[in-house]
């Protein structure tokens, strides 16, 4: 190669020499410098988000105790809505004790039960509603003891329908209500062990 850049005159030789500087100048300008000053102004513009960010959980750092007090409240209140869901064993078992609720809160209230009735259950966002049906007979004043007795009730019951009408319309004291009472459970595979 030496040689052939020998053959070359002055001029030419220059040329060749500035041509070849100005191709390493222009190669060193693309393939580092570019790069480098691309991942120097990258990693500026993250200084501000990770300055913010590390704020952001210098401030949860600081009020640790604080957000485990919030959880700890949270799931204390959790454990007692959990508390007032029917037993979660399986829907059957849930139906069972719910009617045997209503059936205790009916001879609390001096009712007499009539037909009592186990209805499919239904899902409600997270939750699984399992509704009974249970016919009374019974006075105005029962019937108001027994439907307050259901909304008082330890476990989370709620009257889906009420139906009430006059067994005998000469004597309107006596009621016939039929009443459809839903517990919840959390499905079998949403319940906590």
């Amino acid at each position: 190669m030496m040689r052939w850049l020998s053959r070359l005159s002055p001029r030419e030789r220059a040329i060749v020499v500035g041509g070849t500087a100005i191709l390493a100048v222009a190669l060193l300008w693309l393939f580092v410098i570019t790069p480098l000053r691309d991942r120097t102004t990258a990693t500026a513009d993250l200084v501000p988000e990770r300055e913010r960010l590390l704020v952001r959980r210098m401030d949860l750092l600081a009020r640790r105790t604080q957000i485990a007090a919030e959880l700890e409240s949270a799931n204390a209140r959790i454990e007692r809505l959990n508390a007032r869901l029917l037993t979660a064993a399986a829907p059957a078992v849930a139906a069972s004790e719910l009617q045997k609720l209503v059936k205790d809160m009916a001879a609390e209230a001096r009712t007499d039960i009539r037909s009592e009735r186990i209805l499919p259950p239904e899902e409600r966002g997270d939750l699984l509603e399992i509704p009974v049906e249970i016919a009374v007979s019974a006075e105005i004043r029962q019937l108001v003891d027994l439907l307050a007795r259901v909304e008082g009730a330890q476990k989370l019951l709620t009257v889906k329908d009420l139906r009430v009408r006059v067994v005998n319309v000469s004597q309107p004291k006596e009621l016939l209500a039929t009443l459809t009472v839903s517990g919840f459970i959390l499905p079998p595979g949403k319940a906590k062990t």
